[in-house]
């Protein structure tokens, strides 16, 4: 990524200033941070004949496989004293290269090598954002994470996709809040830089634009309102400058069935259209219920996209999407996908910090053009995590990630994803 020496003295800079005019203890004693270790090892397998069609190479890529080690520091400050209150947030991040054999760069771990279509050795940033805090409303001008119903910063690598811009959340009336953003750039998980924002147009989506297919410009306003206890409703409008508009609508309600007896409903609807420069037109719907018994949960979800075209989203982005997993999204043009999920907490018998999730979705009527057969898909994950509660291992995470998935239009994949991560508390 981008070098980040200047970024830091001017980080430094304005910290060491912001410090000496503070006479109070807000700013330091409520500052908070964390430095995450984190070590990843990704092996993705392309099962069908000739591998992966995107590599570029003429006999294909058959396997991604990359080791390496990160470092992510989260500091947030307090604010300043006063009606207005200043303060100061930074994610710094580096990357190191463990191995990556001849041919097998490309799992989105490390900054590209445009030189060799390999890995750079390391890599670097620092996300800077300013915020001012009024009441119960703060304004943060910057680099920074995003996570709402239209737009969802990925962090399923070795360090976190930040964006550039603005964003105000407002908490003045109980129960609801408020939440805007304009968003200029990107830096995405293996980008060496900042670039202008892209729509996802993969697999059969049926999504195509003129002029290009980024834009400089993101914009979203939209809230969630606790209802009760039980109900919370929330609702996002977002564009995509010249590419795309959605409406999105969300309602999750938890039903106390008593004795340790949950059941969870999940409802999402989205409305994606055009704005100029492509061809967007979907209607998205998703729902999935839990029952959830003591240490167990059991989930069943539904997915239905309907239009001329797939669900639209921000390329590299999580989209909010009940069926959107591991590898897959599960939103192509008219395709259906059902879910079943189980999870298990190991806490429930006395064993905590040990968790246990798998999953199996199958898609079908996917439209692969006039005069071939309606596209099919599915996918299995299952995942083992431990983080150790005590000791001189404390806060030492254990993460193994598999999935397996195939399909009649797109690659058949088999990925594995071993994580050992280390979060030590700084302030």
């Amino acid at each position: 990524m981008r070098k980040t020496s200047l970024a830091l003295a001017v980080a430094a800079s304005t910290l060491g200033l912001s410090l000496s005019q503070v006479a109070h203890a807000d700013f330091i004693g409520d500052s908070k941070a964390t430095l995450e270790a984190r070590n990843f090892y990704f092996n993705r397998d392309w099962r069908q004949e000739g591998g992966n069609p995107a590599s570029g190479r003429s006999n294909g890529q058959s396997k991604s496989e990359e080791w390496a080690q990160g470092f992510i520091l989260k500091a947030e400050s307090g604010y300043t004293e006063g009606t207005v209150g200043f303060g100061l947030d930074a994610i710094g991040m580096l990357g190191f290269k463990l191995d990556s054999g001849d041919g097998t760069a490309g799992s989105g771990l490390l900054t590209r090598d445009s030189s060799s279509n390999g890995s750079q050795d390391n890599s670097s940033d620092l996300a800077v954002a300013a915020k001012v805090k009024v009441s119960k409303s703060v304004l943060k001008v910057g680099s920074m994470q995003f996570k709402n119903m239209a737009i969802g910063s990925s962090d399923s690598r070795l360090t976190p996709q930040v964006f550039q811009g603005g964003q105000i959340v407002s908490q003045e009336i109980e129960g609801l809040t408020l939440d805007a953003a304009r968003i200029r750039e990107v830096n995405n998980r293996d980008s060496g830089d900042y670039q202008d924002i892209g729509i996802a147009t993969g697999g059969r989506r049926g999504i195509t634009t003129t002029g290009g297919s980024t834009t400089d410009k993101f914009t979203y306003l939209g809230g969630t309102y606790k209802i009760n206890s039980d109900l919370t409703a929330a609702y996002y409008h977002s564009q995509l400058d010249d590419l795309y508009k959605q409406n999105s609508f969300n309602l999750v309600h938890v039903l106390p069935l008593g004795d340790k007896q949950t059941l969870k409903t999940d409802v999402r609807y989205a409305r994606s259209t055009d704005d100029g420069r492509s061809n967007v037109d979907n209607k998205a719907f998703g729902a999935m219920i839990t029952y959830g018994l003591a240490g167990h949960s059991f989930g069943l979800g539904y997915q239905k996209m309907s239009g001329d075209t797939g669900f639209a989203y921000i390329n590299g982005t999580d989209p909010f999407l009940v069926n959107y997993v591991q590898i897959g999204d599960f939103a192509n043009k008219d395709e259906k996908s059902y879910q079943a999920r189980y999870d298990f907490n190991f806490a429930s018998i006395g064993i905590p910090g040990l968790t246990f999730m798998t999953r199996y979705l199958t898609g079908d009527n996917v439209d692969r053009g006039r005069g071939v057969s309606e596209g099919k898909e599915w996918e299995r994950n299952t995942e083992l995590m431990y983080v150790f509660q005590e000791g001189a291992l404390k806060n030492l995470g254990v993460r193994w990630r598999n999935a397996a998935s195939r399909s009649n239009f797109t690659n058949d994949l088999d990925e594995n994803r071993l994580i050992v991560s280390y979060t030590l508390p700084l302030l």
